[in-house]
């Protein structure tokens, strides 16, 4: 083992050692200090199932389902959470993640989900699309902070202890203000964990973060936090717990960008090439609509960068450009198994 593997080795085991004497984690099923974010369009079971076997789990702790939306005051059907969380190969929890605006129809679906016998329930507070906004879900719902402990404390009447409710936010709305009054809103709602996106509403996904929110949040109440925004590297996810006190660190796109994230090993052109083929395969199992499985696999080529299986911006543009999804998966198989 080389030095700097060496070196990475150790401090990911001190920072496992540290996570799993942790008194704060009570209660929550991850596994390990790191997890796998929840993100509309990526995180379907094929794509986290192929991550998480990636992972030891002590390293990776968990993962949430894509948000699944509670439209209206209707609950969500159990055979819709059964699509999302698809089937357990893997020692990591998956917890379904919800996105709604009636208490009612967000606290039955959480007693469904509890009865499916999903590990964990968490709220989506975050999600700044258009959509959810015109819906008053997801982000919508930082501008009111009696609104969102009023939905957490539903979802946590929902599930009547037999899980963990948590809930994921922004930093805040139009500004990181009130950044404390609702990290303290979700846990006066039972909420079990918070997940701080350090970014805003209207910030979306820009460049350049503000940890400091996630510290805030973490100063200002007694359950888990968890951090998220910002980490491109795998140094950055042991930074952000130094810097921040978060007991845990979420990361989304970056995943796509490198697979390995969560470890930190190196992928070699064999390896990504290896999971960029069981992707599409699993993608071609699981839909019959070609074209759809098609337009999934270009996400990920879009942000892919490990093991240099996409060469160049030359080459990504050519992968985004194709128009058919044979031609596509065609040169997949042939690129992954040359």
């Amino acid at each position: 083992m080389g030095r700097v593997q060496h070196e990475r080795t150790s401090s990911a085991h001190a920072m496992n050692v540290a996570f799993h004497d942790n008194p704060t984690r009570a209660g929550l099923p991850f596994t390990g200090p790191w997890l796998l974010a929840p993100m509309e369009g990526v995180t379907d079971p094929a794509f986290r199932e192929l991550v998480l076997a990636l992972h030891d789990a002590r390293e990776l702790g968990g993962a949430f389902t894509e948000f699944v939306r509670v439209v209206g005051t209707n609950p969500v059907k159990g055979a819709v959470m059964r699509r999302y969380l698809g089937g357990r190969r893997h020692s990591q929890p998956v917890g379904i993640q919800l996105m709604g605006s009636d208490a009612g129809a967000v606290a039955a679906s959480a007693a469904q989900a509890a009865e499916l016998g999903v590990p964990l329930v968490d709220l989506n507070f975050g999600c700044p699309a258009k959509g959810a906004l015109r819906g008053c879900a997801g982000s919508a719902v930082l501008d009111d902070p009696r609104r969102l402990e009023q939905l957490v404390c539903a979802a946590t009447d929902g599930v009547d202890g037999r899980v963990p409710v948590t809930a994921k936010i922004r930093a805040g709305g139009n500004d990181a203000e009130h950044v404390e009054e609702l990290a303290r809103a979700a846990e006066a709602g039972g909420a079990s964990m918070l997940t701080i996106h350090c970014r805003t509403r209207i910030e979306r996904y820009q460049d350049g973060v503000d940890w400091t929110r996630i510290a805030r949040a973490v100063s200002s109440v007694s359950i888990p936090v968890c951090g998220n925004g910002g980490v491109s590297t795998h140094s950055d996810l042991e930074r952000m717990r130094r810097e921040t006190g978060c007991t845990f660190v979420m990361v989304g796109r970056a995943v796509l960008g490198d697979p390995w994230i969560f470890s930190g090993h190196i992928a070699s052109r064999g390896e990504t090439a290896r999971f960029v083929l069981d992707y599409a395969n699993a993608l071609r199992s699981r839909s019959p609509n070609l074209k759809g499985a098609a337009s999934r696999m270009k996400q990920l080529l879009r942000c892919l960068d490990a093991g240099r299986f996409v060469r160049d911006e030359d080459d990504r543009r050519t992968w985004l450009t194709e128009r058919d999804a044979r031609r596509l998966f065609a040169r997949l198989d042939a690129e992954a198994t040359s």
